[in-house]
């Protein structure tokens, strides 16, 4: 089994808000998270495929098509945007980073052809990051 990854950044905005909450409790569960008029990152991701080798290429997956495949199911839709309103299959969620990597998993794990997807990495910011690699778990609202 090998592993190959592709390394990808992307900036955008998002407030962390739930609306269930009073605004006295989203403030003090989300901080200045909970900011009204949002807040932005510069965030990297990183989408990890594992797999065979095959013999007639060297590859697991073609790195090049990875870039093309997450460019237009991820960055072309997150990439200078507000998490919040601007992204269709980011709706009804508080988009943190945890979601955010759920939800990405989502988008492309059906589409991967060769190999298995591995891993989701998302880094909100160089000390703070997540790692998803699939399963059962569900997006909060």
């Amino acid at each position: 089994m090998i592993f190959i990854t592709r390394k990808h950044h992307f900036c955008a905005s998002h407030r962390l808000y739930n609306p269930a909450f009073s605004d006295e409790k989203n403030e003090a569960t989300f901080g200045p998270c909970n900011n009204p008029n949002g807040h932005g990152h510069n965030y990297d991701l990183e989408v990890t495929l594992s797999g065979e080798v095959c013999e007639e290429t060297g590859m697991v997956f073609d790195l090049k098509e990875l870039k093309k495949l997450t460019t237009q199911e991820i960055l072309k839709k997150v990439d200078h945007k507000n998490l919040n309103i601007d992204v269709d299959f980011l709706e009804g969620i508080i988009p943190t980073a945890e979601n955010l990597a759920i939800k990405f998993w989502e988008v492309l794990e059906p589409k991967i052809s060769k190999g298995r997807l591995y891993e989701i990495k998302l880094y909100e910011s160089e000390r703070n990051y997540v790692v998803y690699r699939g399963g059962v778990c569900e997006p909060t609202t």
